[in-house]
C-alpha cells in the first residue's frame, strides 16, 4: 500500500491496519465507531466475521442453499458503508436497500435484500471473498469484510441448566441461535467442524495488522469463536499487532451470571497465549472497576473507562462515543 502525502508534501506514512472481530450488532457498532475514527486517523479497516449463524433469514438460506450465512456479513458491510451513497438514478441509499427486510406475506418474508444479493454474488462468482469485495464496492464500504472461514460453521456448547426441569444436568446445546438464547450457564463452547480452514485473506490481514479489536458482541457466539479456530488463533497470537478488547454493556442470555471481569477471563481460558494492550469499558456499566482492572492486567492490558453507551439507557454502544474513546488509543499506537 503506497504512502499518502500530506498537504505540505511530506510522507504521512501508511494507514494503520485495523482488524475487528465479531458478528451481528456488536461488530457493527465497532465498525461504525472505527469508520468515524477515520475522520481523525488514517485507518485501513478489515472486519473478520463469524459464520456460525443458523437462525432467521441466514439460517434459512444456509439450510436451503448450503451457503455461508450472510446476515452478519451484510451488517458489517452496512456499518462500513458510505452514508448516503445512492443507487444510480435513484434517491435510495444502497446500504438502505441492503438492509431492507421483506414483510409478510409470501416466501420472502423475513429475508433482507442484502442477504439475497450476497447469496447471489457468492453463487455467481463462486468465491465468498470476491462476492464480499464486490458488495463492498456497491455500498462504498470504508473497509473490507471477510468471513472467518469460507465454509459455514456450527457452534455447540455444554450448558448447565439448559432444561429447567433438571437444573443441575449438563446438556449439549447445538446451533448458534440455540446457544445465544439458552436459559442455562454456558460451561464451554466449541466449533464444528473443529479444525475447519480459516479464510486465507483473514489470516493474512491478521498477520499484517497494527491493531486487533475484539468485541463488543455476543461473547460465546460472536467473539470467542475466532479464538477457537486453530489457524486464526495461531495468527492472532503470532501477529505483531496491538490488541484491544471492548467490553459489553450488559450480560446476555448466553453470558448469564458471567461478570464483566469474567468476560476477560473467558478470553484467556480459550486462548491462554492471548495478550491484550487495552480494554475499553463503559464507566457506568462496569460497576466496581477494580476486578475488571485486575482481569485486564492479567492479560497485560490497561483498562480505559469511557462513556460509550447510548444516552437512551439501552445496552447498546454509541458509535460516536465509542469512536471518541478509540481515537486516543489508536492514535497513541502510531
Amino acid at each position: 500500500m503506497s504512502e499518502r502525502e500530506t498537504s505540505a508534501g511530506g510522507a504521512a506514512g501508511p494507514p494503520q491496519r485495523v482488524v475487528a472481530f465479531g458478528g451481528g450488532h456488536g461488530l457493527a457498532a465497532s465498525l461504525r465507531a472505527l469508520r468515524l475514527c477515520q475522520a481523525e486517523l488514517d485507518l485501513d479497516i478489515t472486519a473478520v466475521v463469524t459464520v456460525g449463524d443458523d437462525g432467521g433469514s441466514s439460517g434459512r438460506l444456509r439450510a436451503e442453499r448450503g451457503a455461508l450465512p450472510p446476515g452478519d456479513l451484510r451488517q458489517a458491510l452496512a456499518a462500513l458503508a458510505t452514508p448516503g451513497k445512492q443507487m444510480p438514478g435513484t434517491s435510495v441509499a444502497t446500504a438502505d436497500l441492503f438492509q431492507h427486510r421483506f414483510r409478510p406475506p409470501g416466501p420472502l418474508t423475513g429475508h433482507t435484500v442484502g442477504n439475497l444479493v450476497l447469496l447471489g454474488l457468492m453463487e455467481l462468482l463462486g468465491d465468498p471473498v470476491a462476492a464480499l469485495d464486490h458488495a463492498a464496492a456497491m455500498v462504498g464500504a470504508a473497509g473490507r469484510v471477510l468471513p472467518m472461514s469460507c465454509e459455514p460453521l456450527g457452534i455447540e456448547a455444554e450448558v448447565q441448566g439448559a432444561d429447567p426441569a433438571v437444573p443441575d444436568d449438563v446438556l449439549t446445546v447445538r446451533g448458534q441461535h440455540a446457544v445465544a438464547v439458552t436459559r442455562g450457564r454456558v460451561l464451554s463452547v466449541r466449533l464444528t467442524p473443529p479444525r475447519a480452514a480459516a479464510c486465507p485473506q483473514a489470516v493474512a490481514a491478521i498477520a499484517a495488522a497494527d491493531w486487533l479489536i475484539f468485541g463488543p458482541g455476543s461473547w460465546y457466539t460472536s467473539v470467542i469463536p475466532h479464538l477457537l479456530m486453530p489457524e486464526l488463533a495461531a495468527a492472532i497470537v503470532a501477529s505483531p499487532a496491538r490488541r484491544l478488547v471492548t467490553l459489553n454493556l450488559a450480560e446476555e442470555k448466553e453470558t448469564l451470571g458471567l461478570s464483566v471481569a469474567g468476560h476477560l477471563a473467558a478470553l484467556r481460558w480459550y486462548l491462554p497465549e492471548l495478550k491484550v494492550d487495552t480494554v475499553v469499558a463503559d464507566e457506568k456499566a462496569v460497576g466496581d472497576p477494580e476486578p475488571v482492572r485486575h482481569a485486564a492486567e492479567s492479560l497485560g492490558a490497561r483498562l480505559t473507562l469511557a462513556p460509550v453507551a447510548m444516552s437512551d439507557g439501552s445496552a447498546r454502544h454509541d458509535p460516536a462515543a465509542l469512536g471518541a474513546a478509540l481515537v486516543p488509543v489508536l492514535g497513541a499506537g502510531r
